[in-house]
């Protein structure tokens, strides 16, 4: 015992020596904090060096960014705990009931996510003073506590704002706000690879970042988090506690123990004089955030916001005269890192206590989630997306049951099969479950920050019935096999079309030049009956040698089960030589990029084609677009976006002759501005006829709420669909659409209304102002005019919207290549 005692004296007297030599950021980068960004690579580089002389601080990599940069988290603790950090987050998953044991734990864990945002750079610059500031003079804290960095969440994105500001700053950095350097270009640093925003992909999951971060994040289930950010230049500094509306499943103790450590920033920040703001702005409702994902999966979730952002730079006069600097940007960050941990720390029994008890789930009205299994493909994504969370789920044993049925918004009754899902709300994360599955979110306040609506059944196209009473289950191991053989005597092979995994086959099959058909009409063949946009690959149109054998390898890689048949005379319906089944050819694809678009919209067209149909695309800079020979291509896609710089009478001349030769236009979102009410398209804005003249009257304190009745912020609305038309096969007669603002238009007086919002339409879930909510009724959702022989789309709610509403995708693929895809230009 005497030599283990002692061997744990030098063990710790050496790990003390270490901290006490160990380099600042100062030291080891060459220059001060603030006085440049550092670049990805240097971060890293910091923390492995601390990881390498420390032997109280490791260093993971938990993943790679679609630019190959490394995705690394450090774990700071006191040795001891190091020694133990197994056996810790054990301890701590036993907790919740995520494996077993119930054990106790006294360390609180604590998680600071840096720079989710890349062009919000002051965060990973506090990340390595903070981690300096922890292994040197704030030791103490560690004894009871495991810090967890993230030192940079989004490192494609933050170099992609570091590598151009220092192109661009002047030397000494200008302060002026009209500098160059204080005028981020498009796309600007903030999203990712992909132009996606990481801050509201946690719960949806739909980027490699994402993917890898909740897998880390899952095994460590931590008590607080926090993720660091920037807001514009001229707002003093925001923490804790949040704004209203809180989402009804956050306890008491989680507000409570926000504003107390919001006291404890307080107290640091007034020693200094720094300003700063809590109660504003920043809410707690929408589930895929950096501080909502956390707090709904039972941590102290928080942001903290600093002045700056992409406009700020090294440093940069305010509107009030005063020069913000980076360097004080990042030591305010690093304050509220520390003072974060020092809370933690002395309330870590505390915390480890409540995180338990927010694990009961026996309070939650609905004990059941039920969705019918009527798409296998959609089925599958949904239960990709909960493997991911670890949500745990089961099947149906069968029998009838009672519940709100999220298609008529009813209470009803609902049969049920053996491969039908049930997702249980009394498992460890049941409180997830209900937020992401809820039917309606309750909303205290309509002043929020973000979209209102999410609920899963309706993102993904599957029919639920929420149940009061927890349904019988059972656990069954389900694999698909896919039956395909290549038959030589087949005269055509059929496959389905009702999910975005049919048209990801497609584009496979066009990529490798193998010519598909799609049938207009329904047909029977081998007894079966194959409804419109049923793909029919004839061996008529596929001559080359290997044919079979290059078919069933590109359908088992994309799991689509094909059925031969060996006559083109149907059972029933149309034949596969009638003009109703048509060619479909090899689209060429361009989609508009640039300032004129919004980069997040045009983020969601380039991964939706190149990550999910994975088929090529070229991007138009909106700079070039007028200079373009449009006749290279079948198909244009205008994301979302302000296109007054581009679409001159010249241009929209020359769109229009490109149409009426045969080319599909689809114009998604805010981008129907550019055709709304102009001659020569059948696009008319909707407008509320109701009288505003009171505006002017309204007290100035009241302006802000009056506005959101004209604003509609993310709810679910039913929609009727003809789906009788290219745009709408493989969907039924009713679709719930994910509207994302006030604007909306009139039923198309010429060409085809597909989707609409027929009279008696409702809001089903979400805000929607007074106002804008009246014009939703018999107006248009997605929409054809036939111009010469080709055609103008119109989305007017997004499908494609941060790639979660899964169930709108397959309107894009029927665009653009069911759509006019047999016409030759």
């Amino acid at each position: 015992m005497k030599i283990k005692a002692f061997l744990l004296v030098i063990l710790l007297f050496t790990a003390s020596i270490f901290s006490q030599q160990i380099q600042s950021p100062s030291e080891f980068l060459g220059y001060e904090i603030g006085a440049r960004f550092t670049r990805h690579h240097k971060v890293v580089d910091y923390f492995k060096y601390v990881s390498s002389k420390l032997p109280n601080v490791q260093l993971e990599k938990y993943g790679e960014t679609n630019e190959h940069r490394p995705l690394y988290v450090s774990y700071i603790s006191s040795q001891s705990n190091i020694n133990n950090i197994e056996n810790i987050r054990k301890n701590n998953l036993s907790q919740t009931g995520i494996i077993n044991g119930n054990k106790s734990n006294n360390v609180a864990i604590v998680w600071l996510s840096y720079n989710v945002h890349g062009n919000e750079a002051s965060s990973t610059e506090a990340s390595m003073l903070t981690l300096y500031a922890l292994v040197t003079h704030k030791k103490a804290w560690l004894e009871n506590t495991i810090v967890i960095i993230d030192p940079c969440i989004n490192p494609d994105g933050r170099d992609r704002y570091v590598n151009w500001y220092n192109q661009v700053k002047s030397t000494p950095f200008n302060v002026d706000q009209n500098a160059k350097e204080h005028l981020e270009p498009w796309p600007g640093g903030r999203p990712n690879h992909y132009l996606f925003d990481l801050n509201r992909d946690w719960a949806w999951a739909t980027q490699v970042e994402s993917v890898q971060r909740i897998k880390l994040y899952n095994k460590w289930m931590p008590h607080v988090h926090v993720d660091f950010h920037e807001q514009y230049i001229n707002n003093p500094y925001y923490f804790a506690p949040a704004a209203e509306p809180f989402h009804e499943i956050i306890t008491d103790w989680q507000r409570n123990f926000q504003t107390a450590i919001g006291k404890n920033h307080a107290k640091y920040f007034d020693k200094e004089g720094w300003l700063y703001f809590t109660k504003e702005s920043f809410d707690l409702l929408y589930p895929s955030y950096g501080d909502t994902y956390p707090t709904y999966m039972g941590a102290i979730g928080m942001t903290y916001e600093q002045a700056g952002h992409g406009m700020a730079g090294l440093g940069i006069n305010t509107d009030e005269g005063e020069v913000l600097t980076l360097k004080d940007r990042a030591t305010h960050h690093m304050t509220t890192g520390l003072s974060t941990v020092e809370i933690a720390s002395k309330n870590a029994i505390k915390l480890n206590k409540e995180f338990k008890k927010y694990f009961n789930n026996n309070d939650l009205i609905y004990k059941s989630y039920v969705l019918k299994n009527s798409n296998e493909d959609k089925m599958n994504r949904l239960k990709a997306l909960l493997d991911t969370h670890e949500i745990l789920y089961e099947n149906a044993k069968g029998g009838s049951i009672k519940g709100y049925n999220y298609s008529t918004q009813e209470n009803d009754k609902m049969e049920v099969s053996d491969g039908d899902l049930i997702i249980h709300t009394n498992q460890p994360k049941g409180k997830m479950v209900k937020v992401l599955f809820e039917p309606k979110a309750k909303i205290v306040d309509s002043l929020t920050y973000d979209i209102t609506a999410w609920s899963l059944p309706y993102a993904h196209g599957l029919d639920a019935v929420a149940s009061k009473s927890k349904v019988s289950s059972a656990v069954k191991n389900q694999s698909y096999t896919f039956n395909n053989v290549a038959d030589k005597t087949a005269y055509a092979y059929i496959s389905k079309w009702n999910s975005i995994d049919d048209a990801t086959f497609l584009a496979d099959l066009l990529k490798n030049d193998i010519v598909p058909r799609f049938t207009e009409k329904s047909f029977g063949a081998n007894g079966k009956t194959f409804e419109k946009g049923t793909l029919i690959i004839l061996r008529n149109d596929n001559r080359k040698k290997g044919f079979d054998e290059k078919l069933i390898k590109i359908a088992n890689r994309n799991m689509r089960q094909l059925t031969n048949v060996t006559s083109g005379f149907s059972e029933s319906g149309v034949d596969f030589g009638s003009y109703s089944v048509k060619p479909i050819n090899k689209q060429k694809i361009a989609v508009i990029s640039g300032k004129a678009t919004s980069s997040l919209s045009f983020g969601e067209v380039w991964h939706f084609f190149e990550t999910q149909l994975q088929y090529p695309i070229t991007n138009i800079n909106s700079d070039n677009f007028s200079k373009a020979d449009l006749s290279k291509y079948d198909v244009i896609v205008m994301p979302s976006g302000y296109y007054n710089s581009v679409l001159n009478k010249s241009t929209i001349d020359n769109l229009k002759k490109w149409v009426r030769s045969g080319g599909t236009l689809l114009a998604i979102g805010s981008a129907l501005n550019s055709f709304a009410n102009k001659d020569d398209f059948a696009l008319k804005t909707k407008k509320n006829e109701e009288n505003t003249t009171d505006d002017n009257l309204t007290p100035f304190a009241g302006r802000e709420r009056k506005s959101v009745a004209n604003l509609i912020t993310g709810s679910i609305f039913k929609s009727v669909l003809d789906n009788s038309h290219p745009l709408a096969f493989g969907y039924g007669k009713a679709y719930f659409s994910l509207k994302l603002s006030g604007t909306s238009y009139n039923y198309l007086k010429t060409g085809y209304n597909v989707g609409y919002f027929d009279k008696n339409t409702k809001n089903v879930s979400g805000y929607a102002g007074s106002k804008a909510v009246k014009n939703v009724p018999e107006s248009l959702f997605l929409g054809e005019e036939p111009m010469g022989k080709g055609s103008i789309v119109y989305m007017v709610d997004n499908p494609l919207f941060r790639s979660f509403w899964e169930n709108g995708k397959l309107f894009v693929a029927n665009a653009v290549f069911l759509l006019n895809s047999s016409t030759l230009k």
